[in-house]
């Protein structure tokens, strides 16, 4: 039985989707006005693990997430840049989809776009003006917030607290500061549509709303996105969708924790990230996936090298164990590693051997997706390797391994068949070492966390023990 938070009752309850066994699912999609970083990662991850969970429950599952191809950030950003903003918006969005491939994270099952949907965008508005919901103004179409008597009931807000707590830009064409855009009127240079009250685009808020109903109907079983969503975004979507449609307009509202940068929002206005696909050439992708699985979807986690070290060589204490099970349990696996793999992965999906590894990871992801056990019940497996061999369980314990290494997506890919290959010489490596304990025997962390960058840059990881530090190379 999986049981999620929902954001919307501040509880954790058993999850019951609307339609027997089908599940949908809509994820707020990146707007591509810049490089993608970490920090979109994350939420990301996170809702490709929670769908492939639900499927391996033997759900149906719908999974939509949209693409905002016309915002304000994005126009900023194709003016900044002298180019068309479509142009710049293709750039942005094929490395992103360039860097979740590399992550492991499957393809959506729906990908819409903002501007493909102007006409369910301008239907809904229309709705929204006709029931009084939402004004024309002279530079817009706005939602009217005090129409809608349940705002703030998402944030857990009241509308005096959003009033003084929200970034509300000034705008003496709205009735109230807390009213929202639904129609941008059109702006010299910028894309626009036609629409009954002139031509514009649409706002941020309304373009999920509408695609949603469109593609999913009402009620999702599933809407979810980062932390930062919940407002003003989602609080939003629930006010003007559930304003013209019976709610709820979904029934559980699931929210990934931030990323930090030194405790700070990771964000291209703070300067403070590292593009994405940049980060991914020099770090393991798997070894980026599992330092976010190691922490619980709802925490914040806060980005530094050290957590990435600490992540390097996780993956490769989780690969040196299923690479002795799998050598034990199947033979030579040097001469046909993929042929070995492609068989291991039928055994894992027909088995119904349900030991006691199995057990736990499937027990952690039923609560609320507590990736951080399940890795925790792998860890624990893995440092049993070698007396699985020595029992005699190999082949038992190669299969498990291998079935929750899937079901978290640290896929046992071929090159965990190869022995990591040292490409520095090790007298440099303990020359190193020393430098960095006369660094911190000198209280100069600074020194000796540079030496530790530097050689993990160089796949060499350092583990610090009561006895000295030792080291290893990276897969």
């Amino acid at each position: 039985m999986l049981r999620l938070y929902n954001t919307r009752t501040r509880k954790v309850e058993e999850f019951k989707p609307h339609r027997g066994r089908d599940v949908r699912i809509y994820v707020c999609g990146l707007t591509p006005s810049a490089e993608p970083h970490l920090g979109h990662a994350r939420s990301f991850l996170f809702f490709d693990v929670l769908r492939r969970y639900l499927r391996h429950l033997g759900y149906s599952v719908l999974y939509v997430q949209n693409v905002t191809d016309i915002d304000d950030r994005s126009i900023a950003a194709s003016l900044q840049e002298g180019l068309p903003v479509f142009e710049v918006v293709a750039r942005h969005f094929v490395s992103f989809k360039r860097s979740m491939q590399r992550l492991g994270v499957a393809e959506p099952d729906l990908e819409p776009r903002a501007t493909e949907f102007i006409g369910p965008i301008l239907t809904m508005i229309e709705k929204l003006v006709e029931s009084g919901h939402a004004y024309v103004s002279e530079d817009g179409i706005y939602f009217r917030v005090a129409s809608f008597s349940r705002y703030g009931e998402l944030s857990g807000k009241h509308v005096d607290e959003l009033m003084v707590g929200a970034r509300i830009a000034e705008n003496e064409h709205k009735n109230d500061p807390l009213d929202f855009a639904l129609w941008k009127f059109a702006k010299p240079g910028e894309p626009s549509w036609d629409s009954e009250w002139g031509a514009g685009r649409p706002g941020w808020h309304i373009e999920c709303s509408a695609m949603a109903h469109e593609l999913l109907g009402e009620p999702l079983d599933i809407h979810g996105g980062g932390y930062d969503l919940v407002f003003p975004h989602h609080e939003n979507e629930i006010a003007q969708t559930e304003s013209i449609e019976r709610p709820p307009m979904a029934n559980y509202w699931v929210h990934g924790g931030m990323l930090l940068f030194e405790q700070k929002k990771m964000s291209k206005s703070l300067g403070n990230y590292e593009p994405l696909e940049k980060l991914l050439d020099r770090v393991d992708p798997q070894a980026v996936r599992l330092w976010f699985l190691q922490t619980g979807y709802r925490k914040p986690i806060n980005f530094n090298e050290e957590a990435l070290a600490g992540a390097r060589a996780g993956i490769a204490k989780l690969r040196k164990a299923w690479r002795t099970l799998f050598n034990a349990a199947f033979g030579d696996a040097q001469t046909d590693g993929h042929a070995l793999i492609e068989r291991i992965h039928e055994v894992v999906w027909a088995t119904q051997d349900y030991d006691d590894l199995v057990a736990r990871v499937d027990e952690a992801l039923s609560d609320d997706m507590n990736t951080a056990a399940a890795l925790a019940a792998l860890f624990d497996a893995a440092g049993k390797a070698e007396e699985y061999v020595r029992r005699g369980e190999a082949r038992q314990a190669a299969v498990a391994f291998t079935y929750a290494l899937s079901l978290l997506n640290l896929f046992a890919e071929r090159k965990w068949l190869e022995e990591p290959k040292l490409e520095i010489d090790p007298r440099l490596i303990e020359e190193l070492i020393e430098r960095r304990n006369r660094a911190r025997a000198e209280k100069d962390f600074a020194t000796a966390d540079k030496v530790r960058a530097e050689l993990a840059a160089q796949r060499v990881l350092l583990h610090d023990t009561r006895d000295g530090t030792t080291w290893s190379v990276a897969e």
